[in-house]
């Protein structure tokens, strides 16, 4: 049983859905860069960047995210959010920068 209980994964070091300082970082993120038409289309136009390139940004966060950054979060297209937000990492260099902009601990627990 030991050994079954070793090869759990490490929870992330941040709760991505008490974050959401990603989703709050630029206008210019996040990008449509490897998604299909298809995938794209699946995407509710209201939430789409007027140029297409990307994600509509509102205020200062994606139009996507909703809750309050650095309390709760979630994204209302997570199902069929672009793939760079797919490949986000807590933890990782980017999230480290976005919450360091948010004010947010960057101190791995």
């Amino acid at each position: 049983m030991a050994a079954i209980l070793d090869q759990q994964p490490d929870p992330p070091p941040f709760a991505c859905q008490e974050c959401g300082a990603c989703c709050a970082y630029a206008a210019d993120w996040p990008r449509f860069s490897l998604e299909e038409d298809a995938d794209i289309a699946r995407i509710p136009e209201a939430m789409v960047a007027p140029d297409g390139s990307g994600m509509r940004w509102t205020g200062e966060r994606c139009a996507a995210l909703s809750g309050t950054v650095g309390e709760h979060v979630a994204c209302t297209i997570y199902a069929d959010r672009p793939i760079v937000c797919h490949d986000c990492v807590a933890g990782d260099e980017a999230c480290l920068m976005a919450r360091e902009r948010h004010g947010m601990s960057i101190t791995l627990p």
